[in-house]
């Protein structure tokens, strides 16, 4: 979904664990509590905001601002520990600083309070493919014109030992900035290029059968056609190169054998950071082809990213020629957010008008 705004990655800001400090990421104050996953989300998008700029998100008002963040074990060390203390010493031990992370939602609220990111914050969870769920979701809604500016990516922390996917444990983040591209035009700004997300669902049964690797390929296929890329289309650079992020189960089998051997395959980790880190590189390194970026769970989740980086040259004029019909279409779209915003208000005012006569009857009566 596009409805007309040209939407681009402006900064990209990524974070490993070897070695992170949070006190020289983030500041020596206010964030020694927080989780590892929320530490590591949180110096990724200041790293991707100051790499977009200082008058990206500032251009918007804080109702314009969101966020998208995938995760699938941010959480999971947390409870582990969670539940540790309460089987050996009892829940009145728990700490108050960390015990509102039992929710995973709240992984990515100190981020929206930090910058005052008012119009969304969402968490996805499904297995492996979040991060990009979160590209695709977080996009979809910026398009239709729900907010101006997007925060989106995906952290993990380090499964516990002993937890099932330890061993290939995933620790980290990768933040995007996406904003329309007139915007960055405007202001003279860098567009790495854009990224396009299609998810699906294989079922593992499916794929496990005679059938599916060309079921598997088949969704591919319509993933792609979705994205504007047809396979078997003609292309000047050829079919894009693939980098396919798939694990042992029937259901990365069967994507493997449906990619086939033009796929450079990357073993899966136990998270959704991977699939995301691929993107953020495949942008940061410059000009080039599209690129396509394919993941699957064991549980059927599956995801197609494609990945169109550009120069800075490049990537301005097509902004520039993009701007007139992308100013309108970001006029058109704060108009539509304007216009839900007034109907909402209205209707409040409206139920509060029948409930004042209501209520002086009331009075009256008794």
């Amino acid at each position: 979904m596009n409805l007309g705004v040209n939407l681009v990655v402006s900064g990209v800001g990524t974070v490993r664990a070897e070695g992170f400090d949070f006190k020289t990421a983030l500041g020596p104050r206010g964030y020694k509590y927080l989780p590892p996953a929320s530490q590591f989300f949180l110096a990724a998008a200041k790293r991707a905001l100051a790499d977009a700029g200082p008058r990206s998100l500032e251009a918007v008002d804080p109702e314009r601002r969101a966020a998208a963040v995938g995760t699938n074990s941010a959480a999971a060390s947390l409870h582990d520990a969670m539940d540790r203390t309460v089987i050996e010493t009892g829940a009145a031990e728990l700490s108050p600083a960390t015990a509102p992370y039992f929710s995973i939602n709240l992984f990515g609220s100190r981020l929206a309070t930090e910058h005052h990111l008012q119009g969304f914050n969402l968490t996805f969870t499904s297995p492996r493919v979040a991060g990009l769920e979160a590209l695709q979701n977080g996009g979809r809604a910026l398009a239709a014109g729900r907010a101006g500016r997007l925060l989106a990516g995906a952290t993990e922390q380090a499964l516990a030992e002993g937890e099932p996917g330890a061993d290939t444990s995933e620790a980290g983040a990768v933040a995007l900035v996406l904003e329309p591209a007139a915007a960055v035009a405007a202001r003279g700004g860098r567009a790495y290029g854009t990224v396009a997300v299609r998810s699906f669902f294989l079922p593992p049964a499916l794929a496990a059968s005679e059938g599916g690797a060309e079921r598997a390929r088949a969704l591919i296929e319509d993933a792609l056609d979705a994205l504007g890329h047809p396979a078997g289309a003609p292309a000047p650079d050829g079919p894009p190169p693939v980098t396919a992020v798939l694990d042992g189960s029937p259901v990365g089998r069967a994507v493997a054998a449906a990619l086939g051997e033009r796929a450079e395959h990357v073993p899966a980790g136990a998270g959704c950071l991977e699939p995301v880190a691929l993107v953020a590189a495949a942008l940061a390194g410059g000009a080039g082809p599209a690129r396509v970026v394919v993941t699957a769970a064991a549980e059927g989740n599956a995801a197609v990213c494609l990945v169109t980086p550009a120069g800075r040259a490049g990537t301005q004029a097509a902004a520039q020629d993009a701007t007139r019909s992308g100013t309108q279409a970001e006029r058109e779209a704060a108009a539509q957010a304007e216009a839900r915003a007034g109907t909402r208000a209205g209707t409040r005012a409206a139920a509060r008008a029948e409930r004042q006569p209501a209520a002086r009857a009331e009075e009256g009566g008794g």
